[in-house]
Formats: C-alpha cells, sequence, structure tokens
C-alpha cells in the first residue's frame, strides 16, 4: 500500500479539530485506502480499536444503515465514553438525507468525524447548509508521478511514458496488463456515468430521466479537447451536426454532472490587463490521462495536450488556484496562484527547434512583474535561465519535493 502522504498528514493535521474532514474524489483514486492508512496511524498512536468506527456503504453488511436514523443509531450506540471516538463514513452520499445524521454526531463531544464522497452534490444543498462552517473540504486525485514511480522499477523516463498512457489510478499503477487496465478504467468510468450522475439527478428531484447516451458523448467530446477552449454552444452546434436534438441548457447541465462527479475541472481564463476572471471560452482538463486514453481513439497528435494536462493535475495537487491567462495576444498556458504566491507556465514537448523556443518564451513579453515564469518540456536539452524565464525538464519538476 503506498502511503499518500500528501493526504494523510492533512487527517493528521485536522485530527480532533472539531470540524468535519470531507474526502472528495473521483471513483477509486484511494479515498477508502486513505482513511484505512490514517486508521492505522490512530492505533500505532495509542489509540484503541474500540475507539474507531468505520462504515464503508458500498459494503452490503451496512445495508440497513443506508437510512440516516439507522445510522445515526449505530454510531451513539458505539461511541466511547470520556474518551475520543473517531468516525469513518465512506461513500456517504448512498446515505439519503445523511447530513441529518452528521449533523446529529458533530454536536456530541468527543466525536471526531471523517466522511469520503465521489459527487461534489454531497457538499451542495442541504449539506452546506446545515454544516455552513462545519467542515473542511480534502480533494483526492489519483497517483501523482512521484507516487506512481515508487511503484515500478523501471526508470523515470520509461515509468513517465507508461503514466501518460495508464494513469494514475493506484490499480493500473500496480498492472503490466494493458487489457486489464484498460477493462479496469472502462469499468469506472461507466460506473461513474451510470451510478454518481442518476444519484445526481435523483438529489435534484426533477424526475427527469438521465440521457447516458447523450452523458458519455459529451464526455468523450470534453476528453478529445482537453486544453482547448471550449464553450456550451461548442459542444450543443457539435451534437446537433451529429443529428441529436439538444438545448444548451441540457449540455450545461450534464457538463456540470461530469464536474460533480470529479470526472474533469474546469479552468477558467484570466484577463491580465483588465484583471478580471473571463467567464467565457474555459478550458476542461480530465481527472486521469489513463481514463481519457480510454474514450479517445487519436492519441498520437496530442502529446502536448496530455502533457499540459498532467501539468494542470500537478498545481492542483500542489494547492495552487490555476488560470488560463490571457496577455494581450499571447496566451499563458497557466497562472497559478497559492496563497497570493503567483507563478507562470508554458508547457512545450519540445524546444530545440527556434521558432519553438521563440514562440514559448516570447508569451512572457508583456508580463513586466518579477513573478516566476516557467517552461516545462520533455526535452533536456534546452534546459536553463534565460534573462530570468527558467526551461525545466517536466520529469524533473514533476518530482520534485520544493
Amino acid at each position: 500500500m503506498i502511503p499518500r502522504n500528501e493526504y494523510l498528514n492533512q487527517l493528521i493535521k485536522w485530527k480532533e479539530e472539531k470540524v468535519i474532514k470531507v474526502v472528495t474524489g473521483i471513483r477509486r483514486c484511494g479515498k477508502s485506502t486513505l482513511l484505512s492508512l490514517f486508521q492505522e496511524h490512530l492505533k500505532d498512536n495509542g489509540i484503541n480499536k474500540d475507539q474507531i468506527i468505520a462504515i464503508n456503504f458500498e459494503d452490503l453488511a451496512y445495508e440497513n444503515l443506508l437510512d440516516y436514523k439507522n445510522l445515526y443509531q449505530y454510531i451513539v450506540d458505539r461511541l466511547c465514553k470520556d474518551k475520543w471516538t473517531y468516525i469513518f463514513l465512506d461513500e456517504i452520499q448512498n446515505v439519503k438525507e445523511f447530513q441529518k445524521a452528521v449533523d446529529s454526531l458533530y454536536i456530541k463531544d468527543n466525536v471526531d468525524i471523517y466522511i469520503t464522497g465521489s459527487n461534489a452534490c454531497m457538499l451542495s444543498g442541504e449539506l452546506a447548509t446545515l454544516l455552513s462552517g462545519r467542515y473542511i473540504e480534502i480533494s483526492m486525485l489519483p497517483f501523482s508521478f512521484k507516487e506512481y514511480l515508487s511503484c515500478t522499477n523501471k526508470n523515470k523516463e520509461d515509468a513517465f511514458i507508461d503514466y501518460m498512457n495508464n494513469g494514475g489510478f493506484p490499480f493500473c499503477a500496480s498492472q503490466s496488463d494493458k487489457t486489464k487496465i484498460n477493462q479496469y478504467l472502462e469499468g469506472i468510468y461507466n460506473t461513474v456515468i451510470v451510478k454518481d450522475i442518476e444519484l445526481r439527478q435523483n438529489k435534484k428531484n426533477d424526475n427527469k430521466l438521465v440521457d447516458i447516451a447523450l452523458v458519455k458523448t459529451i464526455s468523450k467530446y470534453l476528453a478529445d479537447v482537453i486544453g482547448n477552449q471550449v464553450t456550451v454552444k461548442k459542444i450543443t452546434n457539435y451534437l446537433i451536426s451529429n443529428s441529436r436534438k439538444v438545448s444548451d441548457h441540457t449540455v450545461s447541465d450534464y457538463i456540470m454532472a461530469l464536474l460533480e462527479t470529479f470526472m474533469f475541472y474546469p479552468v477558467e481564463r484570466y484577463d491580465m490587463q483588465g484583471k478580471e476572471v473571463l467567464k467565457t471560452n474555459k478550458k476542461y482538463y480530465i481527472v486521469d490521462t489513463g481514463l481519457r486514453n480510454t474514450l479517445v481513439s487519436k492519441k498520437s497528435l496530442d502529446l502536448g495536450f496530455v502533457l499540459e494536462n498532467i501539468v494542470f493535475l500537478e498545481l492542483k495537487r500542489r494547492g495552487y488556484q490555476v488560470y488560463v491567462g490571457k496577455s494581450y495576444n499571447k496566451e499563458i498556458d497557466f497562472i497559478a496562484d497559492r496563497n497570493g504566491k503567483i507563478e507562470y507556465f508554458q508547457i512545450s514537448v519540445d524546444l530545440k527547434d527556434e521558432d519553438t523556443f521563440n514562440r514559448e518564451i516570447s508569451a512572457f513579453d508583456k508580463i513586466k512583474d518579477n513573478y516566476q515564469k516557467t517552461i516545462l518540456t520533455l526535452d533536456k536539452y534546452s534546459v536553463g535561465n534565460y534573462n530570468g524565464v527558467l526551461v525545466v525538464n517536466v520529469i524533473d519538476w514533476l518530482l520534485d519535493d520544493k
């Protein structure tokens, strides 16, 4: 079991604080394993087994606890007197009105609550109202390249090729059988599309049937155009041109559903002259490049976008707020802001061609501040400092602890 230290340390930091710890992320990214790792940490540090209550709501053994009243009573009957009880509720979104049980447990003394969920809708509506100011969210992603590399015996270059192709889901990191990997990723995809999106629609109580075929078409379209500017209207027109009668409203709703399952992440554009976030032409990145490769047939012509996707996810892991930059007639691939510290990034597969090098470095010409400007590339031979612009090998950057 690979220790997910960046996430585990967050749970340790928040231990016994009077907030509910909510771990979110796409299915099979490692949330359940993280809870198990933290439970082992508790036991290793003197916490007795009877102080830990752990329930996975995808286990039929706990089917009777899918009723929030039964869940509440089950836990209350097992609370420890005069010492802390640590409660772990895995895939809590399966419990209808779970927020009522969680809120009632929260107000009790010496109760430390940890919950996971695979759908962002669990943090909307009534839960957000009931628990406003009472929870912190830890957003979890599949393996980083550094975590992935620790699972292999390959050198970093060969491992990175596998990482781009297979992605970072923990199961895939331990597999060499490409057929198994593809079947596993296809299973995740179908579960997310069918189970999580139908769950979202049920929570909305609009009694509308989900058009699964349409959701799949939209998801494959977004996977195909990662790193490109996208509008709802553009997707609608694409669907209509392929003989699908659909409205902008429906397309927008299904995109939101895909975002809420953590399959895709939106990135807004930031106008550096006007100092404002632009609401149009967002870009979307997928949670895992291996998952993308199960959805998209053409893979050889877009290495640059795949590389861009990997960098975006790593910036997100490192706690940055990420935007696409618009600087006059130039585009900055990423403006990354962490606690007011800004960095600018360009992503390029290869810089050996002089025109490519000049194009990438000129994107920074109009930026007059002193924040770090970096070009990340697979090219090993162009690394260096060019009048303050760093050119860094992307594999080394991904493995850099700093």
